[in-house]
């Protein structure tokens, strides 16, 4: 497929992972550059400027998000070169040598395909526990899917036309836009191929909670957004959280007001993270006991972020804390 093709990186303070995308970017050599920047405190827009990309800077008085970080750069590109695909990369990930080639060649022979995306991997896995767990998750089935992340290469027409990304959205834009792209009658494929090396660069449990609360909320965001739709996007993950997070307040209000029994409750956690090992350990090796006990923790983080969604809903107040950044 010869097509044109462009690059929308996006970042804040990314400081040489910045660098490093861009670099993979200016070696695939196949289209403009556009770097979009959150608000940057380091040298990031200089940085870029160097490196040849073009910047574009967000307004600081608007919230940060993702999103509208993806919107502006698109615009960006379409309204200065017209390219037939854009790449979107976020600033902390770095493009795999042949992705280009491999994903064109795909759309090109798939014309009822809007967006391609392929495995992203940890460039470090083994930096921390957070990073292997990042790692795990990115491993996704390949084929038709339901949904892209972030990194993902997108026909141009298919974005102008189902509206771009949703710029409220704090998380979980990119479920959001492929359900609408779906609903037009567009397809999502996940390749056997290589596409972006990813530094989550998490080493303190703090971070990766809060990243978990992010999600949650992303759940709880989109489902409720989408409430109506048959795909029920996200309904089953914001459930889910919300009851593993109930189990253990319950179960102790109960047995403080009725029986001593009902504690007997909180030993579906051990159950559960049991049963997930179990069915993990083959895939995963020796990761697959952290996984296990990270899944079940995490519902708590998930829950909580679903729940301040909500609270925000209720009193028309924006969730600022899980802002881009």
């Amino acid at each position: 497929m010869n097509a044109r093709v462009g690059f929308v990186a996006i970042g804040r303070n990314e400081g040489e992972r910045l660098v490093a995308c861009l670099q993979s970017l200016a070696r695939a050599a196949s289209g403009p550059i556009v770097y979009v920047d959150s608000g940057s405190t380091d040298q990031s827009v200089e940085k870029a400027q160097a490196l040849g990309a073009e910047v574009v800077r967000l307004d600081m008085n608007i919230p940060f998000t993702a999103a509208r970080a993806r919107n502006a750069g698109a615009r960006r590109l379409i309204e200065q070169s017209d390219p037939a695909l854009i790449q979107f990369i976020d600033g902390d990930c770095v493009l795999a040598p042949g992705w280009i080639e491999a994903a064109t060649a795909f759309l090109g022979a798939h014309a009822g395909v809007a967006a391609v995306c392929g495995r992203r991997r940890e460039l470090d896995p083994e930096a921390s526990f957070y990073n292997r767990l990042c790692d795990i998750e990115w491993a996704t089935p390949v084929g038709e899917t339901l949904a892209c992340g972030g990194d993902v290469l997108m026909r141009a027409d298919a974005l102008v036309n189902a509206g771009f990304y949703n710029e409220t959205l704090i998380a979980g834009e990119e479920p959001e836009l492929c359900l609408r792209l779906h609903a037009a009658g567009w397809k999502i494929w996940r390749l056997d191929a290589e596409m972006t090396g990813h530094d989550a660069a998490i080493t303190r449990f703090g971070q990766w909670w809060t990243r978990a609360k992010r999600s949650g909320h992303a759940f709880a965001e989109v489902s409720t957004l989408h409430k109506s739709s048959p795909a029920k996007i996200w309904r089953s993950e914001t459930c889910r959280a919300l009851l593993w997070a109930a189990i253990a307040p319950v179960s102790i209000v109960l047995a403080l007001v009725a029986s001593p029994w009902f504690l007997w409750a909180l030993a579906l956690y051990p159950a559960q993270i049991i049963r997930l090992y179990l069915i993990a350990r083959r895939r995963l090796g020796r990761s697959a006991a952290g996984w296990a006990l990270a899944s079940v923790l995490g519902k708590f983080a998930e829950a909580a972020g679903a729940l301040r969604f909500y609270r925000g809903r209720i009193f028309g107040k924006r969730s600022s804390l899980f802002e881009y950044k």
